[in-house]
């Protein structure tokens, strides 16, 4: 994942709430998934092994965000550990088939988590973050980021 991306998602994840917060980390999954695959491609063992290490980070994530209230929540710890296990023997035998599988799941996920966002009206996760505002500058083509002059920082959720 680049740079920019990085930061493109730590925009987003200041501004999501709930919902938003599950999609973004599916996008980020599908990211780490699409690298894995290109290094894999690539015969790139290393870089194929260090992408599936961080998309199974993002996968105990998505499995500490489940909401465990719900009967739906046993279903997707489930899941989520079948992700798991897949993604590790995939590791072992450098076996792209397997992320594929996963990445084809990941990607039907990520469309049900779009659809319930936009209905999810509730407030962000994270509070007291600054303003943010990206424009063309006079520089050609140079995009900057301008922060608002609030420079209280401290981010609560």
């Amino acid at each position: 994942m680049t740079k920019e991306k990085k930061q493109e998602y730590t925009l987003k994840i200041t501004r999501a709430n709930k919902s938003q917060m599950v999609e973004i980390l599916y996008e980020i999954l599908e990211e780490y998934l699409m690298d894995a695959k290109n290094s894999y491609d690539n015969n790139d063992k290393d870089g194929f092994h260090d992408y599936i290490i961080k998309a199974t980070a993002v996968i105990k994530e998505l499995n500490q965000s489940i909401n465990w209230e719900s009967d739906l929540a046993r279903r997707f710890f489930s899941i989520y550990i079948y992700f798991q296990k897949e993604l590790a023997l995939a590791d072992i035998y450098f076996d792209i088939n397997r992320v594929e599988i996963i990445m084809r799941l990941v990607g039907k996920f990520k469309k049900t988590y779009e659809e319930v966002s936009k209905i999810d009206t509730s407030e962000p996760v994270m509070k007291n973050t600054e303003t943010m505002y990206a424009g063309l500058t006079y520089g050609k083509e140079s995009l900057v980021v301008h922060i608002n002059g609030d420079r209280n920082r401290g981010y609560s959720v």
